[in-house]
């Protein structure tokens, strides 16, 4: 997975996506139709083509926990050293997103950004989760945004750790 430090300066092209992508018809196009072209856009084009432009954006490749069969879904993620981290915002739904449900039933996934590899995941909690928390909500203010929409439901945090190669 190529890196992405959030901690890196953000330019004005990068901020201006984030807040389109805060606005509640952005945010409805990217779960709804975003989630269902990217995969097919970014693995067509290398990475290089997604409905999110130019954030840092993985495919997840899980096992749904009651179907058994491989889903795919498109999520934004940055790194904290060797480890991914995503967030299971949906959007500040009330509800967590299948793909939450799905991890967290066989954590063993797979991420891909124009490359990858082979992950287990989990979700932090504590200490560690209010530190990715806090530097998610710093790459990407909307994540404070969501997490107000979801009311009661505490956003998830998961953390993806690189499996040895065999």
């Amino acid at each position: 997975m190529p890196p992405f430090d959030p901690a890196e300066r953000m330019n004005l092209w990068f901020r201006s996506l984030g807040w389109m992508a805060r606005q509640r018809p952005v945010t409805w196009f990217l779960v709804n139709v975003g989630n269902r072209i990217d995969p097919m856009l970014m693995r067509a084009t290398g990475g290089r083509v997604k409905t999110t432009i130019g954030a840092p954006t993985a495919l997840l490749t899980h096992i749904g926990a009651r179907t058994g069969k491989r889903r795919t879904t498109p999520l934004a993620y940055f790194t904290d050293g060797d480890r991914v981290v995503l967030i299971a915002s949906a959007g500040g739904a009330p509800r967590h997103p299948a793909w939450y449900r799905n991890v967290m039933a066989n954590p063993e996934v797979e991420l891909w950004s124009g490359g990858g590899g082979r992950y287990l995941a989990h979700e932090a909690d504590g200490a560690e989760r209010e530190r990715l928390w806090g530097t998610a909500t710093s790459f990407y203010p909307g994540f404070a945004d969501y997490q107000r929409r979801a009311g009661a439901r505490t956003i998830p945090v998961v953390v993806c750790e690189p499996m040895a190669q065999s």
